[in-house]
């Protein structure tokens, strides 16, 4: 057993001790279910009144320290499914899940600790000493339907974490607090960058010019490096016929994720697309195509939309309205490693610019339910076993994910870390061999038969709008050089400054560089310390002396102050961090 087998353990047998205690001191709660989470667990109850507030977590805990100390384990009793309903004959929920076993023929079992008796497939620790009392900590309650289902009861959600030991759960808690701290929307709101609007509707937003200064410099880059490689930009419409997803498989899947389109004039179904993969295969159907011309490589920032659900929407990181740094190619068998090479290595050279450690995981088909995917077997055992060759073939380590697959094909995921160890998975690199089939895409090869290009689907940080949300998180809101909306703030000491102060200002603007003049009628102090708040690179003061030396005194936010500095010296410095996208300030 591996220490995440071993973690999962100890928050599932934590669930069991949460419903002991809340049973104990609320007898008329009804306790549905409680699974674990990333990070501890939680249980859903169902309370006729007397439902607990935030203040009563502690007690809660209290209770749970206290029953842990008389548990001696966890006893695994296997019943049938009628005796298990008479011992839960009150519990709707329990006599739900009963009958659910029943029906996939599994055995029913419940597990005794103490004089708690509970409906669970198992996975407790094997050791009651596992379970260290000052390693877990209860810290919300919120609604939850059961089931996760709208139309269903709802019940409330009691939730915690859980580590091996003190140590670890206090090293989450001091990042938890660290990360409030750094909440892009917390930051995105003090730096003016981004604006919600409940008449525009949730997960929409508003990128002011700050922000949009922000994500215009994050899909520039992004397409420096598509160009690098070779890619074309295209630009095809926000939404199509649903016939085409249909065609392409997304419309079984995906219809209740995608916003509907109603017109006056046709009854046809149309959708506002939510991915561009469907609408390039017809860019490719478009004209005959030979060996020669493969391969074709399309890119696109097009806005995207899907209809997520309100409560799933957070700030920048989960949208309903957004882009992508999208590319396709369409290839043939033989081109795939080259094409491959290619992407890896520019997705690699952007996670280094941005300063993202990251590791790499192999999204294959769930064997257990394969009828979730596109294609047969052979061609899941084909193209997984090529994508896996394309890793090893790069020296690259990667960690399988089965059940992480697109549903038309393996793919190669980034998963980045940031400052504070949070995963989040961005670029991606996909095999489709399923898509070109379902379109009846073809190319001519060079003995003049007919042949089933491959597509490969791509993005090299994937959406630039989620991902100015994550670097907000990881830098604290403190952007690099490059992308910071205001790369240096200058401030005239007194009303004599204000002139030269705007000269250098337009020096500076014409080395195609970001700057603000802060000259209004406040005191020195408070104008550098909006500078500071606002996290601008760099400070420059402007005083009698340096008006005379045509220089300005430089603070650097990262590295404190760095003294006198001439202009024409600071706008080359400037320009060369700018130009290399240097993260260091």
């Amino acid at each position: 057993m591996n220490d995440q087998e071993k973690l999962e353990k100890i928050r599932h047998s934590f669930a069991h001790l949460l419903a002991a205690a809340v049973t104990q001191m609320y007898p008329r709660s009804l306790p549905a279910t409680g699974p674990t989470t990333e990070n501890g667990f939680f249980y859903d109850f169902a309370f006729e009144s007397n439902i607990p507030t935030e203040e009563e977590l502690e007690k809660i805990e209290n209770k749970m320290r206290e029953i842990l100390s008389s548990w001696e384990g966890f006893e695994r009793i296997e019943v049938t499914p009628e005796e298990a309903r008479e011992h839960f004959k009150d519990n709707k929920y329990k006599l739900e899940l009963i009958d659910s076993f029943e029906d996939k023929g599994e055995k029913v079992s419940l597990y005794r600790s103490g004089s708690f008796i509970d409906l669970c497939r198992g996975g407790h620790v094997d050791d009651i000493n596992d379970l260290v009392p000052e390693a877990f900590k209860l810290h919300a309650i919120s609604g939850a339907y059961w089931q996760s289902d709208e139309n269903n009861d709802q019940l409330v959600r009691i939730s915690g974490f859980a580590f091996e030991a003190k140590e670890s759960l206090a090293n989450y808690l001091e990042m938890r607090e660290e990360a409030k701290k750094r909440d892009h929307r917390k930051l995105a709101k003090e730096l003016d960058l981004l604006v919600f609007s409940e008449l525009i509707g949730p997960g929409l937003p508003i990128f002011t010019p700050k922000g949009n200064i922000v994500r215009s410099k994050i899909v520039e880059f992004s397409r420096e490096l598509n160009a690098k490689i070779g890619f074309q930009e295209v630009h095809t419409p926000n939404m199509n016929k649903a016939e085409l997803f249909k065609i392409s498989g997304h419309y079984q899947k995906y219809e209740e994720d995608m916003f509907k389109v109603s017109s006056h004039y046709t009854d046809e179904e149309y959708y506002l697309k939510p991915m561009n993969c469907p609408q390039h295969t017809q860019l490719y159907a478009s004209k005959k195509r030979s060996y020669r011309d493969l391969p074709i490589r399309i890119a696109d920032f097009s806005n995207l939309y899907r209809d997520e659900k309100p409560g799933e929407l957070a700030g920048l990181t989960r949208l309903r309205f957004f882009s992508q740094d999208d590319g396709h190619v369409f290839c043939s068998e033989d081109q795939i490693e080259e094409e491959f090479n290619k992407i890896l290595e520019v997705v690699q050279v952007a996670l280094k610019i941005y300063g993202l450690d990251y590791h790499i995981r192999l999204s294959l088909r769930d064997p257990e339910n394969k009828e979730k995917y596109l294609g047969d077997d052979s061609l899941w055992e084909r193209s997984q076993s090529m994508l896996k060759d394309l890793l090893e073939q790069n020296g690259v380590d990667y960690v399988e994910a089965p059940g992480e697959a697109a549903f038309y094909g393996p793919k190669m995921d980034i998963m980045a870390h940031d400052a504070l160890g949070r995963e989040w998975q961005i670029s991606t690199v996909q095999l489709d061999f399923s898509m070109p089939e379902r379109f009846d895409l073809t190319y001519v090869d060079n003995n003049g038969d007919e042949k089933r290009p491959v597509l490969i689907h791509r993005a090299i940080i994937g959406s630039p709008d989620r991902f100015m949300g994550i670097l907000l998180e990881h830098f604290a809101g403190k952007l690099p050089l490059w992308l910071s909306p205001v790369q240096i703030s200058l401030v005239p000491v007194s009303e004599e400054q204000k002139d030269i102060t705007h000269e250098i200002a337009e020096q500076i603007i014409k080395a195609g560089l970001r700057v603000d003049v802060l000259d209004e009628n406040d005191s020195l102090g408070k104008r550098i310390r909006n500078a500071k708040m606002e996290r601008v690179p760099y400070i420059g003061v402007i005083g009698d002396r340096e008006s005379k030396n045509n220089s300005i005194s430089i603070e650097s936010r990262d590295s404190g102050k760095l003294g006198e500095i001439k202009v024409d010296e600071l706008i080359d410095l400037l320009k060369q961090k700018n130009t290399s996208r240097d993260i260091s300030v």
